[in-house]
């Protein structure tokens, strides 16, 4: 029987966002579920009851009705107590959870015997998890939203300008924290036409940094800050140190800075000290986005915008429901695509499989018992990492290495080849000769094309120098259907012409495979 997912109001303070709109309601519909949202639900993210029933929702009045009636309930923010109070043993909520967070809500979910997906604790090292991931989502809004907060607050044009009254110079935009946020607030300032720095702790974003526009600073102290799954680590107290500074410098340059630095399950890190901020120049502007988690400025005060010592710090906690109707799209698509890899079998029943591994990192309660956290996922490229390291060694051991060859080898070698050829010149016919030198040329022209390219760039390159092939399927043609010679058609061997027919076909496969497989690497990068 077709599960019912309710979709109810949002009840906390200044949430806009709703977790299923109108066009998802009807692919959810086509899954096998039925839908059903509270009144209202949608009227803060500008949509209508009537857009919900137009899109096959049914529409109940209050929230108490909803949740009793409902198999699955999709959300945006953890219930509140009440909330789960309404809950029924063997329901299913799907929401942002942040269990660690939340010891107390996941004891009162574990004694409804429920069961909660955290939408917030998708393995986010999964490449198949990328399409239900809603942190990624909804930090792409956020940071793009912080760059309007802080235009907003900030008093200037952000690109240089050149007019009658005079010139004014772009502003300065520092960014602290170079991930998904990070990234949308360097884009989006960048294009508004700010001279944009920004910094990570995590050294392989600076070719992020540079493609949006921006420029990375680094800070003067070497020490790898990946801390896995796209998060950033605790740092020693050296690196902190040079940070600081490092911070110290920019905040007395820039004109406006806006922090992203979250570590999971602590507090956000301190990285604008009071002394900073009072060391920045008069207007200036702080956007905090991780002011919900206590904030990277020790000034912020979350939900609010202050001004401290001349500078406006923002550090509202609802930046992705200031783009209520944005974000709740971006969102309820995550939460279809987590329903699809729940339904499978498209008839409107969820299978929480604990085996897939994407499945059970959403998993926090699993009919009342609680599965958070989940193992560590199975790395298994890590090995093979390891032996593809260890190989080039293993062989440099045997004589084996990346080093030229030695003169006398090559003597020999070419010695070698010259009484080879030699003797096919002596011996072989005159026609053979032609034929024999252009394969020769061929194989040498062919190897140096290719494989003195980098390894990234062969798919493209191949399939470009793939219409070199038509050579082969022009000479694999001539000799299936050879000319007239003297009036008397020349006929080859039938072994010859089943030769000629294999390499057409896998020329063939060669060059339009070729070219298929460009077009959709090109159609990768096409907005």
């Amino acid at each position: 029987m077709p599960l019912t997912i309710g979709v109810p109001r949002e009840i906390f303070s200044g949430e806009k966002r709703v977790a299923t709109v109108p066009d998802v309601v009807e692919k959810l519909i086509k899954l096998g579920f039925k839908i059903q949202v509270e009144s209202g639900a949608g009227d803060a993210a500008n949509v209508s009851d009537d857009a919900y029933r137009a899109s096959g929702a049914a529409v109940v009045d209050t929230a108490a009705i909803l949740w009793a009636t409902s198999d699955v309930v999709f959300k945006v923010r953890a219930p509140s107590l009440d909330e789960v109070e309404l809950m029924h043993e063997g329901q299913t909520l799907v929401s942002f959870i942040w269990p660690a967070q939340q010891p107390d809500l996941m004891q009162k979910f574990a004694a409804k015997k429920v069961t909660v997906l955290a939408i917030d604790c998708l393995p986010r090292t999964l490449s198949r998890a990328q399409k239900m991931d809603a942190l990624t989502s909804m930090a792409g809004v956020t940071g793009y939203r912080a760059v309007i907060e802080a235009a907003n607050a900030f008093g200037r044009f952000f690109s240089g300008q050149i007019t009658a009254a005079g010139k004014v110079p772009p502003a300065k935009v520092f960014i602290a924290g170079a991930g998904v946020a990070g990234l949308a607030a360097i884009g989006t300032a960048a294009s508004m036409g700010a001279v944009v720095r920004a910094n990570d702790t995590r050294a392989e974003v600076a070719d992020q940094v540079k493609s949006l526009g921006g420029e990375f600073v680094k800070v003067d102290y070497e020490e790898e800050g990946g801390g896995g799954g796209g998060y950033a680590k605790v740092m020693s107290e050296g690196f902190q140190k040079a940070q600081r500074d490092m911070y110290a410098q920019q905040a007395r340059d820039a004109d406006i800075i806006i922090t992203t630095a979250l570590i999971p399950g602590k507090p956000a890190p301190k990285l604008i000290t009071a002394e900073m901020v009072q060391s920045m120049k008069p207007g200036s502007v702080i956007v905090d986005m991780a002011a919900e988690q206590g904030g990277n400025c020790e000034l912020t005060e979350p939900g609010t915008a202050v001004v401290k010592h001349g500078v406006t710090i923002v550090g509202y906690t609802d930046l992705a429901s200031r783009l209520a109707k944005q974000a709740s799209t971006l969102y309820s698509t995550n939460l279809f695509r987590v329903s699809e890899e729940l339904c499978k079998t498209k008839d409107g029943v969820i299978n929480v499989n604990m085996e897939d591994d994407a499945i059970r990192g959403l998993t926090v309660i699993k009919a009342g018992d609680v599965t958070w956290p989940a193992p560590p996922l199975k790395l298994i490229a890590a090995p093979a990492a390891k032996a593809a390291i260890a190989m080039p060694q293993a062989k440099k051991g045997h004589g084996a290495s990346s080093e030229p060859m030695s003169g006398n080898k090559l003597a020999i070698m070419f010695g070698v080849a010259a009484v080879l050829f030699w003797f096919i010149g002596a011996n072989a016919p005159t026609a053979f000769l032609g034929h024999f030198t252009v394969f020769v040329l061929g194989c040498f022209v062919g190897y140096q094309v290719v494989w003195s390219v980098t390894p990234a760039l062969h798919t493209p390159l191949m399939s470009v120098t793939n219409a070199i092939s038509s050579i082969i399927a022009i000479g694999a043609l001539v000799q299936i259907a050879p000319p007239l010679l003297g009036g008397v058609i020349d006929r080859p061997d039938d072994a010859i012409r089943y030769l000629a027919v294999a390499g057409i076909v896998l020329t063939a496969i060669n060059m339009f495979g070729g070219f298929a497989v460009t077009q959709r690497m090109l159609a990768m990068f096409r907005k």
